[in-house]
């Protein structure tokens, strides 16, 4: 990102917005297994065909997705495998993160607790 005008940064900042909504993301790994129409995509995340409609027209629009019509059905499958990448990169770092907390706090608890324990004398 280096040196990229305010309008590139934009873009780059839309891309992450498409990505920082919970839906989107599942659907993005339901696509991850092969292409699914509406149905298909809207049964297994439990939301109306009409909402999930709205979030693939956005994964579309910034070329996540791509759609492909068949008769009276939409069938869609991912565009973009790159983003499969860029999630589990994001994955790993709060995993990490969350190990790095986790460990952290049991060593504060063991800190606690061995001061608030009295001291035999």
């Amino acid at each position: 990102m280096k040196g990229m005008p305010p309008e590139a940064l934009a873009e780059v900042a839309a891309y992450f917005q498409v990505l920082s909504e919970p839906t989107r993301l599942a659907i993005l790994n339901l696509l991850r297994n092969g292409e699914r129409n509406v149905g298909d995509i809207a049964r297994a995340c439990g939301y109306t065909a009409a909402n999930i409609s709205r979030h693939l027209a956005l994964l579309t629009r910034h070329g996540l997705v791509a759609r492909e019509g068949r008769g009276t059905a939409v069938y869609y499958r991912i565009a973009d495998p790159s983003v499969y990448a860029l999630c589990d990169l994001v994955c790993s770092n709060i995993g990490r993160t969350l190990g790095d907390t986790a460990k952290k706090r049991r060593a504060f608890e063991q800190a606690a607790t061995a001061r608030a324990t009295p001291r035999k004398r």
